[in-house]
């Protein structure tokens, strides 16, 4: 039964309050037993109400905290406003701070509460589509839909409080360094190579677009170009592309260039500025220079262009095909006959079931492998698979050196074709990292992935592609196989996928933390680069003329670097998930729940651009 008094006092109290309320003199996490006997003001939202007949406990949240209020009935007035609160309830409360009889550890001001005097409704709260709480029981669509309640959630908000420290040290580093922040344009130019453009058309030129950046690549080239020899800028990214937890349709990145460097300075800086984020951040000193890996010895022992280093014991790949080349087991002699390899990974000392190696092949069949060959090494020093009775002993024996396996390890084995392999090994070796608890969750371990192939080749289509992207300079020791290459691609494909790239990522827990490579910055060598891309010289005018003609005037040697500033920003947090870490994600298929874009738009504004919508 509503009570007309206390009805009454909620509209009086709000109405009174809504334009003038008592200010706070502190947060709702910051006060502790030295603060007791003063008189203080809190603002916040009520997250809690504990009506124990007599008492009242109230816990008001802000982003700082939780401070529990205790209005007793003696105080009426207040003790009538405080049985109104609902959840969500923005009030202002002043009283004096005292000792709780019973702390709660689990507070950061567990330890005290405020006796309210007085408490002033600034605005009531319709009942909320979940309970804001840490420990959230919503669907990430209703979280979405309402961001804006999410976010009160002391982590989330800790999240973006994060992210805008390591803005500040980003900042401040790169100041030290001596760089330029250079806004460069989000209305640019479409050149549609790699992930697709979102286009933006153009009122005043009806059937023109332009494209929101992919990368400021083109523009921080010519900036070079122009003499601003060290750039930076924190800036927004655009790819329309599928979407996983770790990508969005926008994204921030801390973008970089340089002049007159090699690979070594552009690591040294970038390991400059992980190093600042992950001390003033995190509190955690991190050992340099970072570790440096090509790409085949990446794919060679990790299966995996970013491998995850956190591993206990490593867990190699192991290629043995030369032990085995001469077995009678079709299943090897097939993938060695057509030039694959057979190669495997070694378990050390777990207790592997039957059923767990069930498992793992039907894993693997997902991966497109017709079954998962394995090797158990007993205690008793005897072995155990099914596969042995068509390998000699000298051919077990070989195995057995190879992976240096002792009593208690198990082999797992595959075979086909090289890269296929090796990527499903490297699959294979998290999936069993992450079922025998492998990983060192304590550690961050960075390592520079380098030499990438600069082509690679689409035989569906017969033509190549950019590994990295088309402006990345190709190692000095191959460039003789791109003079002798380029004016007939089609005829010189294994020597132009030989081709290393001056390119490098850098890779920390085996995520891909951001990419770069030193330039080109010579026209001739850039048009030959287009050339085995099969740009005409008519497409190369039409889609990168001006940095073409940049290069015909004095453009230094130059290279540089993006950090994906929201992959950071997770790792930091501890979640994998980038949308805990942007005020406003949008979902897997790249829509804005709570602003419900992208929308349908007038016709009016569809035929002031010139637009029609075929359905």
């Amino acid at each position: 039964m509503i009570n007309p008094f206390i009805e009454t006092l909620r509209f009086f109290a709000y109405f009174c309050c809504s334009m003038q309320f008592t200010k706070r003199t502190n947060t709702c996490g910051e006060l502790e037993l030295a603060d007791s006997g003063k008189r203080v003001s809190l603002n916040g939202w009520v997250s809690q109400v504990r009506d124990l007949g007599g008492v009242i406990f109230v816990n008001l949240r802000d982003r700082y905290g939780v401070t529990q209020l205790t209005i007793p009935s003696e105080n009426k007035q207040v003790y009538d406003i405080a049985k109104s609160l609902g959840l969500e309830y923005v009030i202002s409360a002043t009283g004096i701070v005292q000792k709780r009889s019973s702390a709660n550890p689990n507070m950061k001001t567990g330890e005290v509460e405020v006796l309210a005097e007085i408490i002033e409704i600034l605005n009531v709260s319709e009942t909320t589509p979940f309970v804001v709480e840490e420990e959230v029981k919503a669907s990430e669509e209703l979280r979405w839909k309402y961001r804006y309640l999410d976010l009160r959630r002391k982590k989330i908000a800790d999240n973006l409080v994060l992210r805008s420290k390591v803005y500040q040290i980003v900042h401040r580093y790169f100041e030290r360094e001596n760089f330029v922040e250079i806004e460069t344009p989000i209305l640019m130019k479409s050149t549609p190579e790699g992930a697709r453009d979102y286009l933006v058309p153009s009122r005043v030129h009806k059937g023109k677009f332009y494209a929101l950046p992919q990368s400021p690549q083109t523009y921080k080239q010519i900036l070079m170009v122009s003499g601003m020899d060290k750039y930076v800028q924190i800036c927004k990214c655009f790819r329309d592309e599928d979407l996983r937890a770790d990508r969005q349709p926008e994204f921030t990145q801390i973008d970089l260039e340089m002049s007159f460097v090699e690979e070594k300075d552009v690591f040294k800086v970038v390991e400059g500025v992980i190093c600042d984020i992950w001390k003033e951040a995190a509190g955690i000193e991190l050992n340099t220079p970072f570790k440096i890996m090509s790409y085949d010895e990446a794919m060679q022992a990790f299966g995996s262009d970013k491998p995850d280093l956190r591993v206990k014991g490593e867990m190699k790949i192991v290629n043995i095909t030369d032990t085995v080349k001469n077995t009678e087991f079709k299943v090897f002699n097939d993938a060695i006959s057509q030039k694959g390899i057979v190669a495997g990974i070694k378990l050390t000392a777990q207790e592997v079931s039957r059923k767990i190696i069930d498992s793992l092949t039907d894993y693997v069949k997902t991966l497109k492998f017709g079954g998962l060959g394995y090797i158990k090494y007993n205690a008793d020093g005897s072995s155990a698979s099914p596969m042995l009775k068509f390998l000699n002993d000298e051919i077990q024996s070989g195995i057995k050196k190879d992976f240096d396996a002792n009593p208690g390890d198990v082999v797992f084995i595959l075979s086909g074709e090289k890269k296929k392999v090796l990527s499903a090994l490297g699959n294979l070796r998290l999936k069993l990292a992450e079922m025998f608890n492998l990983i060192d969750e304590t550690k961050y371990e960075f390592v520079w992935i380098n030499n990438f192939p600069i082509f690679g080749f689409e035989e569906s289509d017969n033509s190549f592609y950019a590994e990295h992207h088309a402006f990345t300079m190709p190692n000095t020791e191959d460039m003789a196989k791109l003079d002798n290459g380029y004016k007939n691609p089609k005829e010189n494909i294994e020597d132009l996928l030989s081709i290393r790239a001056t390119c490098y990522d850098l890779v920390c827990n085996g995520n891909e933390f951001g990419s770069g490579s030193i330039r080109i910055h010579r026209s001739d060598i850039q048009q030959k680069v287009f050339s085995v891309l099969d740009l005409t010289k008519d497409q190369q005018e039409e889609k990168f003329g001006f940095l073409l003609d940049a290069f015909k005037f004095g453009a230094p040697p130059h290279g540089g670097f993006a950090l994906g500033f929201d992959r950071i920003i997770a790792i930091l947090c501890g979640t994998k998930d980038i949308r805990e870490t942007i005020a406003f994600p949008k979902t897997t298929s790249a829509v804005g729940l709570m602003d419900s874009c992208p929308s349908i738009v007038e016709e009016k504004q569809l035929k002031e651009l010139g637009i029609s919508i075929n359905s």
